[in-house]
């Protein structure tokens, strides 16, 4: 634009510094005038000139600048994306290796199934004999008393004594024959337990490598954006990504850390799962040193902002997402100004979009909804997408970050880090604050962390209602 106004202003001081030569009736005017153009023109039209070579020369510069970044940013794309085809295809190797190894085991293991049934099948088929030779045996020894009384001879019965012993003597051998095939079968049993043992870890392996995938060559792990490539799930994960990071703890990953999951109805992102012995919750808030500005945009607190190895927030689409499956239990623990530590617990409910994801809280130990300072169900709300109907108009001013804010109550879990309790009351809203009527006295908050669970899962923290420590 400005070199355009230059353009014109040029062409106009030139238009009147040289104007075209009159007719032959004026030449008397003609010749009174000077031939040359005003001083004042050419000072004008030299200083325009230079303003366009100035303009120029800063629009080459900049352009210059623009095309070297874009370089530097290509290269550093080529570098990253060789690795990452590199150690894609190292993993692909050993998954290959491992399945090999998988269809081994279980032709082993199918192999020793037919010959446990096998000798099942035997040992049955012995033990009914043994029931027939016992019973001919006690049979023969009636006949034999009954003989013994009257017609046979001592040599006779001397006979009859030493068949007898034989007899016994065979049941003697089948007995320890019985308890050799029992002693067999047990071995074949147990074998059978370690191959299916070796088989779940090896799965679990192959879990652990694939779900590692997304995160082993992250650096600094952002909190925003999904997972686009989806080839993690190509079986080898048996019913596919985990829906919560309560799957993660079932399919038998006992590390906290990064881990892709892929809720219902949602594409697969990365949340940052707190794993114990007990079970595992997903992380979708932390605050720990003011490091990160909370006071962001809708857009941004909808996709989620920050870094998992610090500060971060995991965006209201994806904990909508998450919340989705069964009922969800909400966990807030915070450490206020003078170290103290407290924690609460609630049954979340959360809407969707077209609701500004309103949220429903209730005691765990109770049925009765909790409310939220005068609502049950508040919308979420931030500087540049305020909920007129939950608020004062001065909240907006008062407060900063974005919250489930609600006829200005005193709690804000997003608002401005700060290290000692604001005297104001302005001040305390616009940071970290919670207030008594929510089970707590009054304070402004060091460092805070919300997790969320599924109460179909083993609860990771002990009682289901925190009180404060």
């Amino acid at each position: 634009m400005k070199l355009t106004l230059l353009l014109v202003f040029v062409a106009a001081a030139v238009a009147h510094g040289f104007p075209a030569s009159s007719s032959s009736s004026d030449g008397k005017q003609s010749e009174s005038r000077s031939p040359f153009a005003p001083l004042d023109d050419v000072r004008l039209l030299a200083s325009g000139l230079l303003q366009l070579g100035h303009s120029l020369k800063d629009f080459v510069q900049k352009t210059k600048g623009q095309i070297n970044d874009i370089f530097q940013k290509l290269n550093v794309f080529d570098s990253s994306f060789y690795q990452l085809a590199t150690l894609a295809s190292e993993i692909k190797e050993e998954e290959e290796q491992l399945k090999q190894t998988t269809v081994v085991l279980k032709a082993n293991n199918e192999e020793i199934k037919t010959l446990s049934h096998e000798i099942s099948t035997k040992v049955e088929d012995i033990i009914q004999e043994r029931g027939k030779l016992r019973s001919q045996m006690d049979v023969l020894e009636e006949k034999m008393s009954g003989l013994s009384q009257g017609l046979l001879s001592s040599d006779q019965l001397t006979e009859i004594s030493a068949l007898k012993e034989v007899i016994h003597t065979q049941e003697r051998s089948i007995t320890d024959l019985l308890n050799a095939v029992r002693e067999q079968s047990e071995q074949l049993n147990l074998q059978r337990t370690q191959i299916k043992s070796l088989e779940k870890k090896i799965s679990d392996s192959s879990f652990q490598e694939t779900s590692l995938r997304w995160v082993w060559n992250i650096e600094n792990p952002s909190v925003s954006g999904y997972l686009t490539d989806n080839s993690t799930n190509d079986g080898s994960l048996g019913d596919g990504l985990p829906m919560h990071c309560g799957d993660v703890y079932a399919k038998g990953l006992r590390k906290s850390g990064l881990y892709p999951i892929q809720p219902a109805q949602s594409q697969p992102f990365i949340v940052y799962c707190d794993i114990t012995t007990d079970g595992a919750s997903t992380v979708i808030q932390r605050r720990q040193d003011g490091s990160l500005d909370f006071d962001q945009t809708w857009k941004t607190y909808e996709d989620g902002f920050g870094n998992f190895k610090g500060e971060f927030w995991l965006g209201l689409k994806k904990i909508y997402a998450i919340a989705q499956h069964n009922d969800t239990i909400v966990r807030i623990q915070a450490e206020d100004s003078k170290q103290g530590k407290h924690v609460v617990e609630y049954n979340l409910m959360i809407e969707d979009a077209s609701s500004d994801y309103a949220i429903h809280l209730r005691s765990t130990d109770s049925d009765q909804l909790h409310p939220v300072g005068n609502k049950s169900a508040i919308r979420f709300s931030t500087k540049d997408h305020l909920n007129d109907e939950n608020q004062d108009p001065s909240c907006a001013n008062d407060y900063t970050g974005g919250w489930w804010f609600s006829s200005c109550g005193d709690i804000n879990l997003n608002g401005r880090h700060t290290l000692s309790r604001p005297r104001g009351r302005t001040e305390r809203r616009k940071g970290t604050s919670h207030t008594k009527s929510h089970g707590w006295s009054a304070f402004a908050l060091r460092s805070s962390q919300i997790t969320i669970r599924h109460a179909t899962t083993t609860n990771t923290h002990g009682p289901s209602h925190g009180t404060p420590k």
